[in-house]
């Protein structure tokens, strides 16, 4: 079953169970998916679905910061809600830990020395991580390694 076959009988559940916060957010999902087919004009790949789902987390998270900036907890907290709907069907992300590694050891087969060589690191370093690394987080630590 493909993640956008899941996540509309899911949505079908939480309809049925009168979820309604769910079934909005799955409905956005459903959408946005469907859109992405339409514009490809063929079946979308888990990795294309996996990384659409990854950039409606990441307006959400944009969206939390704009909001609590105006003092609108009661529409961070939604958006927070909406992340946790969408994480469930995510790959697990890769530790901080994890990740600090992974960048390492990168760096070091790369032999980067400066921020200048962030171009070469941060391709390689996302194609590892498969959609399971924070590219925000990544960018941090090799700011940070490189530094």
């Amino acid at each position: 079953m493909s993640l956008f076959e899941t996540i509309q009988s899911d949505m079908y559940a939480a309809m049925k169970a009168g979820e309604k916060e769910n079934v909005t957010t799955l409905r956005s999902a459903i959408a946005k998916l469907k859109d992405k087919k339409i514009d490809k004009r063929d079946d979308l790949t888990k990795e294309e679905e996996i990384k659409i789902l990854q950039s409606l987390v990441k307006q959400r998270k944009e969206s939390i910061e704009l909001y609590i900036k105006g003092g609108r907890e009661e529409l961070a907290e939604k958006e927070a809600l909406e992340i946790t709907v969408y994480e469930k069907y995510l790959p697990s992300m890769i530790s901080q830990d994890e990740v600090r590694i992974m960048v390492a050891r990168i760096i070091k087969e790369v032999g980067a020395t400066s921020m200048a060589d962030m171009r070469k690191i941060m391709p390689l370093l996302m194609k590892e991580g498969a959609g399971r690394v924070d590219g925000k987080l990544a960018q941090q630590l090799v700011s940070e390694l490189l530094g």
